[in-house]
């Protein structure tokens, strides 16, 4: 499978790299720049970061956002525009909020994935239940885990995550399922290392026929042997079947609901049409 890569200036190094290299790479010091660093390290052996501090070349942001290559766990920083800032997990992965999703990761990871399940579908009752927020920004904390991760988005009436990451939604899984593209399509996300993109492509006239026939079935099978965790994002479940679709090939939904603003009643007709395919209903509150 050939990936397109995206945001190709942003280093790709190991936990080998050097501080130095590493802002050299981002483009926040020069080498002469380096070379004034070095000496006053030296004079008063601090180390590469402080003395970069002390001379005014970086700021602490610059340092951490090193660090977070350097130990693999990259992150944006908040002045990087070509994301939505609803990727809160790219680009303040030490709130509260990200703490959250990380703990839902967990679970996720002990409840479903360690049984041997590869993808998950991420679905609400409603629209503007928060669910594409949250299965991009879940995607982002499971690439920061070291985990290979595809996020699809199979919503192919109302798509969001080409937006959320500005990419190019001319082709995409329902060109896949249309035998127009192969699976060139998917793009790597090379700021965040793990994380693979497929984004929903061309809005079909038949979604729920694309879902339902057997390419799909085969691709997630394809797409099972190259990724570690996949997060298909899906159009709300009182508003079509297509969620129920895909959430019974892959096994299971994890349906988002939005603290004081989702009806309960609408969440719990969601989940009972779910459990009656036999679908397994994971719960997340989104409480911002």
């Amino acid at each position: 499978m050939n990936i397109i890569e995206s945001e190709s200036n942003t280093p790709m190094k190991t936990v080998s790299a050097s501080i130095g290299h590493l802002l050299l790479d981002m483009g926040k010091i020069t080498d002469k720049d380096a070379e004034r660093i070095l000496k006053f390290q030296k004079e008063k052996s601090m180390r590469f970061g402080e003395a970069a501090i002390a001379l005014g070349f970086v700021t602490m942001e610059d340092i951490n956002h090193a660090l977070s290559y350097q130990f693999e766990y990259p992150y944006l920083s908040p002045d990087k525009t070509s994301f939505s800032h609803d990727l809160i997990a790219a680009f303040d992965p030490f709130s509260k909020q990200v703490e959250t999703l990380r703990s839902l990761r967990t679970q996720l990871m002990l409840r479903w994935f360690e049984r041997g399940y590869k993808a998950i579908a991420i679905s609400s009752a409603r629209e503007a239940d928060g669910s594409s927020q949250l299965a991009s920004n879940l995607a982002v904390v499971f690439s920061q885990l070291g985990e290979r991760t595809l996020l699809i988005d199979a919503n192919l009436r109302n798509p969001t995550q080409h937006k959320l990451f500005k990419l190019s939604n001319n082709l995409g899984l329902s060109d896949i399922l249309a035998g127009r593209a192969s699976t060139d399509v998917v793009v790597r996300i090379a700021s965040l290392l793990n994380l693979s993109i497929l984004t929903s492509g061309t809005v079909p006239p038949n979604p729920q026929e694309l879902l339902n026939k057997e390419p799909f079935d085969k691709l997630i099978e394809h797409f099972s042997s190259q990724f570690d965790v996949i997060i298909i994002d899906t159009s709300p479940i009182l508003s079509s079947s297509d969620a129920q679709i895909v959430s019974r090939k892959v096994g299971g939904v994890l349906i988002t609901t939005q603290l004081n603003k989702t009806v309960l009643k609408d969440t719990e007709e969601a989940v009972t049409a779910c459990r009656s395919l036999g679908i397994e209903v994971q719960l997340a509150v989104n409480e911002s």
